[in-house]
């Protein structure tokens, strides 16, 4: 079977169910977006190095991503279902690892952040801020699909960028590299200002 089919020259391609759309679609661009997001993820993987702690859980994250875009690909009208596995759990499992992440660093996460540090910590960075527009786009799909975007998604794909965020400190923190601090969270300001 060929790669190419010459279906998508004049601008549209398929989504789940059959139908088709234009590539600029919400749906196809929010699902584009976080098609970038898992091919800088296995960026990561490959500079970690195959027996790096993090693999399973970043091998986890990727299958699940390839799931939730198929789930987003199909319009909240297909006639067809999608059986394909909801990682339902992603949420959680995103701040249990958050949570791991934290309690073995040397100090807790009170300021924004110059992203940097190093190769790793700075490929955590561009993940975050790649979910981050992969949210918006998704933000934009749901105010025009709301059922096609189920509330499992919007809360992975959420908690994804904190995940990646902590990740980049964690990187650091093991490797001894002082983070560039920017401005304190406004909400540890707003409790300086009332001590």
């Amino acid at each position: 079977m060929k790669v190419y089919t010459r279906k998508g020259d004049k601008g549209q391609t398929g989504v789940f169910g059959g139908s088709r759309q234009y590539k600029d679609s919400p749906r196809v661009e929010c699902i584009g977006t976080i098609d970038e997001v898992n091919s800088t993820i296995g960026l990561l993987r490959a500079k970690l190095g195959e027996t790096h702690e993090w693999q399973p859980n970043l091998h986890k994250i990727q299958k699940d991503i390839m799931n939730m875009m198929s789930h987003l690909a199909r319009p909240s009208d297909a006639r067809k279902v999608n059986e394909n596995p909801r990682p339902e759990d992603g949420a959680e499992f995103c701040e249990k690892w958050i949570d791991e992440l934290e309690e073995a660093m040397s100090a807790p996460s009170d300021y924004f952040l110059l992203p940097g540090g190093n190769e790793i910590s700075a490929l955590c960075h561009v993940c975050r801020t790649q979910i981050r527009r992969g949210e918006r786009a998704m933000v934009t799909l749901m105010r025009e699909d709301p059922e096609s975007v189920h509330d499992y998604i919007a809360a992975y794909i959420n908690r994804l960028s904190d995940l990646f965020f902590t990740m980049a400190r964690a990187e650091m923190d093991k490797q001894g590299v002082a983070e560039e601090k920017w401005n304190l969270f406004l909400y540890k300001r707003k409790k300086k200002t009332t001590k």
